[in-house]
């Protein structure tokens, strides 16, 4: 008996130790990017990082993306109806993370849509019909094209542009921010300069309202 409260004992404090040094490494992550965030806020938020929402908004939410992320597809619905539910509160920031195969084309192609002034509407039909060409099971990124279409942009001009020696800087450099910020997954959040350490639709609205109560005092 007494061994047997000797191993639940240990198993007990060691699982208490797992939860301290997660926390503890939480912190000093949360505390290392806030230094970042206070001293090279460029690295969040890049001039050729596409935004939405209000310019002035003293919540910036930036998000490390891929677009052929299935929970990237997820998330969007979500990020939008917060920035509806806070109307004026929230900037939108998105820098690319393109983890999955043939991802850095998919970006390519939505920032020379970007070039036509159809950036969001050529993301949204992506995320949409992400299950038809980004499925792991069968991936046809081919197929893209044919729902890019639907975004009302010249397709022709897109394969074209889509080479701009400026779009692979762009790529470049937020695959180094994106490293330097420990994004290891996507989507990756950080609320004015705050990681979302607890991964989840709750977690990520409860950072952003948190924010907001700091920045908008009733």
């Amino acid at each position: 008996m007494r061994k047997q409260y000797l191993v639940v004992a240990a198993g007990l404090s060691l699982g208490l130790l797992f939860i301290i040094a997660t926390h503890v490494y939480q912190t000093q992550q949360s505390q290392k990017l806030d230094f970042l965030a206070r001293e090279d806020a460029e690295i969040f938020v890049r001039p050729h990082s596409p935004t939405l929402g209000n310019p002035d908004a003293r919540v910036t939410l930036v998000e490390f993306m891929d677009p052929a992320c299935e929970t990237c597809a997820a998330f969007s619905p979500f990020v939008k109806k917060l920035m509806d539910d806070n109307p004026g509160k929230i900037r939108l920031v998105l820098r690319y993370a393109p983890f999955h195969d043939g991802a850095e084309d998919f970006v390519r192609i939505l920032e020379a849509a970007g070039n036509q002034d159809k950036y969001w509407e050529t993301l949204d039909i992506m995320y949409k019909s992400q299950g038809h060409w980004a499925s792991h099971q069968n991936p046809q990124p081919h197929l893209l094209w044919d729902f890019v279409a639907m975004a009302g942009v010249d397709l022709e001009t897109i394969r074209s542009d889509m080479n701009e020696a400026r779009i692979q800087r762009i790529l470049e450099q937020d695959i180094a921010d994106a490293r330097a910020l420990n994004v290891t997954k996507t989507p990756g959040f950080f609320v004015n300069g705050k990681p979302l350490t607890t991964f989840g639709f709750k977690q990520l609205q409860q950072l952003v309202e948190s924010e907001i109560a700091r920045h908008y005092p009733q």
